[in-house]
């Protein structure tokens, strides 16, 4: 199981420059401060559960969009403010529907054997890539049916890409069939009047226009505090 989870890293060392490893330092100069940065990346990504993990930006898909204009926008607001528990509420709404989606996944994969490598095999960092994947078309395949032909997405828009790595360790260790049997089996398609669950489904246009008119607001007010200044 170990080589799983093992991450294959290619370090390039050659400069173009002679002198780029003075530029460079190996180790960095506050060393405390570059472990508490990585610390808060991981704890940032497994709050998030970002769809698209490599996009730093957050801005290709729609959902990670409106999630990260949620907290820029909470970040600009006044800690304690109604606006800011508003946004907070929208915030939690988001990642909560994204935690039920983990979680099923996790009662799967536990209910196939891996109780202690769950939490690892559903682990994807924002260092992923859809490039080092071993059988890309085939986890495009298995996700899009586990997609259709199951219940453990709540969206009808296209299902997140951080699973496309997930079905890619399953596909390695050989278990991505029964995990499909497994999915079918506990979480079969809903009907149309209740494919979203109560409460899980998130209006993803209407989020993102109240961001819009939260930072016009906030754009407004620091143009009058300018001019009165």
């Amino acid at each position: 199981m170990g080589s799983v989870f093992r991450r294959f890293c290619c370090c390039c060392c050659a400069a173009d420059d002679g002198d780029d490893d003075e530029k460079q330092p190996l180790v960095p100069q506050d060393p405390l401060e570059f472990f508490n940065q990585e610390v808060q990346k991981r704890r940032d990504e497994e709050t998030n559960l970002w769809s698209e993990p490599g996009d730093r930006s957050h801005s290709e898909r729609p959902d990670d969009r409106v999630l990260y204009s949620l907290l820029q926008a909470r970040n600009k607001t006044r800690m304690g403010s109604t606006g800011y528990r508003r946004l907070s509420v929208d915030i939690e709404a988001v990642r909560d529907t994204r935690r039920e989606v983990r979680d099923k996944w996790k009662i799967i994969l536990e209910n196939l054997g891996f109780m202690a490598e769950a939490d690892s095999l559903l682990a994807v960092t924002a260092g992923a890539s859809l490039d080092g994947m071993r059988n890309a078309p085939a986890a495009r395949q298995l996700l899009q049916t586990l997609h259709t032909e199951t219940s453990l997405f709540y969206s009808r828009e296209p299902p997140p890409e951080r699973y496309l790595l997930i079905l890619d360790r399953l596909l390695y260790l050989d278990i991505a069939e029964d995990f499909l049997a497994k999915a079918k089996r506990f979480y079969p398609p809903k009907e149309d009047s209740d494919e979203e669950a109560p409460g899980l489904a998130i209006n993803l246009p209407l989020l993102l226009a109240r961001v819009e008119a939260l930072n016009g607001r906030a754009t407004e007010e620091e143009e009058e505090s300018e001019r009165d200044d």
